[in-house]
């Protein structure tokens, strides 16, 4: 008979804590270092008004979660989906982290994702969803800082605004701001090749 799943068992921020904490345990992480990597840097909420073809306006929930620029600055994703949570996001940046460190590449790990269905949305209403995300995020987001990337949802149109929209705010064109998936790999705007978001 197969076994129940426990309710907290299904959250996948939880899951991830979980794998944290063994990880810990057999590494033997430091107390200090331990409370340091358990938790991110910093995360946002964000409320984000986009007025739609018919004429009205829509309001929709994203988040950006930065979970550690130990190595380098974060790197990561921006999903725009219907299930899109911050538990999800956080997970997923915290696994980012992991994932950059396991290859030995120079970055921390970040993610992103605002609750839409982008298959019900024209290019127009996208376009000015991904330009007011990224405006609402551009004192977080640079080369140095949090570098986005496609995801699910999301393709490189999507970072060609995010790059467009942070280099109008910025007051220059700065192609390191993201990168665009090939593959299993994305590479970043200098030539390096990094695994894609998770």
């Amino acid at each position: 008979m197969p076994q129940a799943i426990a309710p907290e068992e299904m959250n996948v921020y939880q899951n991830a804590e979980a794998r944290f904490e063994e990880a810990a345990k057999q590494l033997g992480l430091e107390q200090g270092v331990y409370k340091y990597l358990k938790y991110p840097d910093k995360e946002v909420t964000l409320y984000i008004p986009v007025g739609m073809d018919n004429g009205t306006l829509e309001v929709f929930t994203g988040y950006r979660v930065l979970h550690s620029t130990v190595r380098g600055p974060g790197k990561g994703g921006i999903r725009f989906a219907p299930d899109v949570s911050l538990d999800e996001v956080r997970a997923l940046a915290a696994w980012m982290t992991w994932k950059c460190a396991v290859v030995d590449i120079p970055f921390g790990g970040a993610k992103g994702g605002v609750i839409c269905d982008p298959r019900k949305m024209s290019r127009g209403e996208l376009e000015r969803l991904t330009r007011r995300y990224t405006a609402e995020l551009t004192s977080w987001l640079g080369p140095e800082r949090d570098v986005p990337a496609p995801d699910v949802g999301t393709n490189e149109q999507t970072m060609a605004w995010v790059m467009d929209t942070y280099s109008m705010h910025v007051g220059m064109a700065t192609t390191a701001v993201v990168t665009a998936s090939r593959s299993n790999w994305a590479v970043h705007a200098d030539g390096r090749k990094l695994p894609a978001a998770v």
